[in-house]
């Protein structure tokens, strides 16, 4: 935070200085005690099994200028108390009102699967004109937000800011704090169908990061979005698609695959403009991540040739498809999340996956998808069933119900035998894939971050590295 004082949070936050010095400068602002730094705000979030004011008296010894509560504690007064109703909405407050001091334009990035990758690859294409600030790690929840907010400097020239939801009435609150002044959907899936009960009920909630835009704004959404692509975004705002269907403003054609790795044309139907896009990232998923990466920076006055040239350098995220070889196998870690969607693309990067030997699949349970959970994970295992998969080690009570869906199409005759194997416990796991790995094999990792694939990948990577007779480590990632 840049020229904030305590007074300016008292009046942000709407609370009351119960002690302590008015005009001392605060810095940044922490949820964690164990992460504050001389000079932070502490901000005590009341959680369902911890209440951060338990750690009020740590925050103060680690450097805290200042800390807010909503309870009656025992004070130093040499210290600032911030009396608050809620901790929760008052840092949503004093993230709104820090807002308001920015001058930069903003641009939110919000869909059921991808938003993360879209975000990087936006600020990455932005970056050929511009001083970015995208949001650091996941920071896109009602909390994070505006952390995320009040960290970006005099020095940007433009944010690039993720907003996720889970629940009723999320969106509107974190978007009245971002304030965005231009909008990416990505896409709307069935991620957290559980909380929203249908497509159209969570396409409503996402639409709610129009809340609060500026004039004159722009949503961006996937044209190939069937829910999407119908969306009219209101008076006074600009609706532009992106895609590789026809009729998209910002459109991929000439699509083509080398190894795994896409290349298209990238067309902006309203110049007629063509640019060449060779990616280094694998699957043809990140063509639309891609499309909408070029789709904004060329509307923020960056070039096309120059918003593709930048996409070159994007390498991929932790645990969304980063590529490993050690000692000949080559690991695909897409362990961070999982959907129906994006673990049919994970499918079709292992498929597309240029080896030596078998293509393994390790797969675990996707989670909150609601009462229709057991269908979604039983079509993900015909949509196996039609892939040159060769084996599949499964993880979690519903992953059983990707073999079911494996088998059902095998006993229909619609496709070739897949090897498949249900482990009851991640130890299983592990061991199995470590007595079926050769070398010249593929091995995908996909599941919910909560089944803890990535450990695993981890544990497989490391125990192939110390296979390696050179020593040499090689790692890729895409």
């Amino acid at each position: 935070m840049e020229h904030t004082t305590v007074s300016d949070i008292v009046n942000a936050a709407g609370g009351k200085l119960l002690c302590g010095d008015p005009e001392r400068p605060v810095l940044d602002i922490a949820i964690d005690s164990r992460k504050v730094k001389e000079g932070d705000l502490y901000v005590p979030i009341v959680g369902e099994r911890v209440d951060g004011h338990q750690f009020i008296d740590q925050a103060f010894r680690n450097g805290a200028a200042a800390v807010l509560t909503s309870r009656r504690q025992t004070m130093d007064s040499a210290d600032a108390w911030i009396q608050v109703e809620d901790t929760r909405d008052a840092l949503q407050a004093i993230g709104a009102w820090y807002r308001d001091r920015l001058e930069i334009p903003i641009i939110g990035i919000t869909g059921s699967v991808g938003k993360t990758t879209t975000r990087e690859m936006i600020g990455t294409a932005l970056s050929a004109g511009y001083r970015v600030y995208k949001t650091p790690g996941n920071s896109n929840s009602q909390v994070g937000v505006p952390i995320t907010i009040s960290e970006i400097s005099r020095a940007d020239q433009i944010g690039v800011i993720e907003l996720g939801m889970s629940e009723p009435g999320e969106m509107h609150r974190i978007a009245m704090v971002a304030k965005v002044n231009q909008a990416v959907i990505t896409n709307i899936g069935v991620a957290h169908i559980e909380q929203l009960g249908s497509q159209e009920n969570i396409l409503r909630e996402k639409l709610h990061i129009l809340d609060g835009m500026k004039p004159e704004g722009i949503l961006y959404v996937n044209g190939d979005d069937p829910l999407l692509c119908q969306v009219n975004p209101g008076t006074g705002i600009r609706k532009i698609t992106y895609g590789l269907g026809e009729g998209c403003d910002y459109q991929a054609i000439e699509v083509k695959g080398d190894g795994g790795r896409p290349s298209f044309t990238a067309l902006c139907r309203k110049t007629g403009q063509r640019i060449p896009v060779r990616l280094n990232v694998y699957g043809n998923h990140m063509i639309s991540n891609a499309m909408a990466a070029l789709a904004v920076a060329a509307e923020n006055g960056v070039p096309m040739e120059e918003g593709a040239a930048a996409l070159q350098s994007f390498s991929g995220l932790k645990g969304r498809q980063q590529i490993w070889h050690e000692g000949g196998v080559t690991i695909i870690d897409d362990s961070y999340n999982a959907s129906p969607v994006s673990m049919k693309a994970g499918i079709q990067v292992l498929q597309d996956m240029e080896t030596r030997g078998r293509r393994i699949a390790v797969l675990a349970d996707m989670k909150e998808l609601g009462p229709e959970e057991k269908e979604f994970h039983r079509q993900v295992g015909r949509y196996i069933a039609d892939s040159r998969t060769d084996l599949v080690l499964l993880f979690g009570p519903l992953s059983r119900e990707i073999q079911e869906g494996i088998q059902e199409s095998q006993k229909e005759g619609r496709s070739s035998q897949i090897e498949c194997m249900w482990c009851s416990n991640k130890e299983e796991l592990g061991s199995r894939l470590r007595s079926v790995v050769k070398k010249g094999d593929s091995v995908l990792f996909k599941g919910s971050n909560s089944m803890g694939l990535g450990e695993i990948a981890a544990d497989l990577i490391k125990e192939l590295g110390r296979e390696e007779t050179d020593g040499e480590v090689c790692r890729r990632d895409y």
